[in-house]
């Protein structure tokens, strides 16, 4: 996974197909209003594989998220063990 800090957004490649989670930063907290994967990756759990690699990096780097996708809230939903980097 990269923080594509130019488009705002963290990717994450597989086969040469990306996944992705948009992100704007308010008051030191990332905001992923969408998170969305091309077409040949959706099912495959490419998008759970980028949202725990998020939440890795948040850890790892100091920072909160605050997820408004659906998408994103489930898989917080589904994974209480990640919820320690929410804002």
């Amino acid at each position: 996974m990269i923080d594509n800090r130019d488009r705002h957004r963290f990717e994450l490649t597989e086969n040469g197909l990306m996944a992705w989670a948009e992100y704007h930063i308010r008051d030191g907290v990332y905001i992923i209003p969408h998170v969305e994967a091309e077409p040949p990756l959706r099912g495959t759990g490419a998008a759970g594989r980028l949202m725990a690699a998020i939440t890795d990096a948040a850890r790892a780097g100091g920072f909160k998220l605050e997820p408004r996708c659906p998408y994103a809230r489930i898989w917080f939903q589904r994974h209480p063990g990640a919820r320690d980097v929410l804002a």
